[in-house]
């Protein structure tokens, strides 16, 4: 495989997890938190792939097999470790509105 396609499925996995990460979000703020922890496990599914591949290029640049490291590589780990910081912050909102709810829910009786 291609550098470049190496690189491709990070961005597109990291863009991938983004989305299901922020479509949790929205999930759990409409109150649907079995839903939103889907698209978060979807999310996670797209991070172990990137993550996957950016541990083989990392084994091959520790057996010495180095790649020169271009924009589109910054590009692919700036992509990447957004995705993860998006998906931590749904985690996090998942869990707040989960609480939100059962609070309402409790003040209602």
């Amino acid at each position: 495989m291609e550098y470049e396609e190496i690189v491709m499925k990070i961005i597109v996995s990291g863009g991938n997890a983004r989305s299901h990460a922020m479509t949790a979000i929205q999930y759990a703020k409409s109150g649907n938190i079995k839903e939103a922890r889907k698209e978060i496990d979807k999310a996670c599914e797209e991070l172990d792939k990137a993550h996957d591949v950016q541990t083989k290029l990392i084994q091959d640049e520790a057996a010495g097999n180095r790649k020169e490291v271009t924009l589109l590589m910054v590009h692919a780990q700036d992509h990447l470790m957004n995705a993860i910081t998006v998906k931590d912050l749904a985690q996090e909102f998942i869990d707040m509105y989960e609480k939100q709810l059962k609070l309402e829910s409790v003040l209602a009786r």
